[in-house]
């Protein structure tokens, strides 16, 4: 991984979003108009994120778009948009594509795949273990984003045909990051807190995620 640039971050109790509501597609305009807990169908729940998302961050020219293969990152261009584009338009897949966007700085941000090292399944117990690394923050972030939607939470070593361990180190350390994010040990980015304050009000009526929503064991 390349640590370049970080991006800003924020107290957990410090950020107001202001939300607008219009859109000009009469399609998008009616998923946005169902409330979160009317959605049933994974497909509606995906087409309320994208719609939703890209409102959000309208402002920093960048859109989530659905991939029919691996999860990939593509910086702006002239004639475009950056793109966050997550696996086979599974929900927990664009949660997570978007905690690592949340997390990068601008520098990152202008670089393919976010300038993330990566090493396919098969990793070796010391390649597991920097990448376990390099997951600890995203992965408490997007289960902070997945409490906000009411939705269950798998940590992933993803890591099926190597040597991924019994995983409960890395839990361990999960659990400790977003207790972090809530003691003031560590800071949220910017657009990370955001988006959970976006979600909250549209899903939770505004309330704001409170630490004991988070346990332990929920990890295993």
């Amino acid at each position: 991984m390349h640590l370049l640039q970080p991006q800003t971050e924020v107290n957990i109790s410090s950020l107001v979003s202001t939300l607008s509501t219009s859109d000009s597609d009469s399609s998008l305009q009616q998923v946005q108009r169902l409330p979160w807990a009317n959605l049933l169908s994974e497909v509606q729940q995906v087409d309320w994120l994208i719609l939703h998302f890209n409102h959000w961050f309208s402002h920093l020219n960048v859109t989530l778009v659905r991939g029919d293969f691996e999860p990939e990152y593509f910086p702006a261009t002239q004639d475009a948009p950056a793109r966050i584009q997550f696996a086979h338009g599974f929900f927990n897949s664009a949660l997570h594509e978007i905690s690592h966007w949340t997390i990068a700085g601008d520098k990152r941000r202008l670089l393919p795949d976010l300038g993330y090292w990566y090493a396919p399944d098969g990793r070796t117990q010391e390649q597991q273990a920097l990448f376990e690394q390099v997951e600890v923050k995203p992965q408490a972030i997007e289960w902070m984003f997945a409490q906000a939607f009411g939705r269950k939470f798998r940590v992933s070593l993803d890591n099926l045909t190597g040597d991924g361990g019994d995983g409960k180190g890395f839990k361990d350390n999960v659990y400790a990051q977003v207790q972090a994010y809530f003691n003031g040990t560590a800071k949220l980015p910017r657009d990370a807190m955001r988006f959970i304050q976006c979600i909250c009000a549209c899903t939770r009526g505004g309330k704001s995620l409170q630490s004991d929503e988070f346990i332990r064991e929920m990890l295993d």
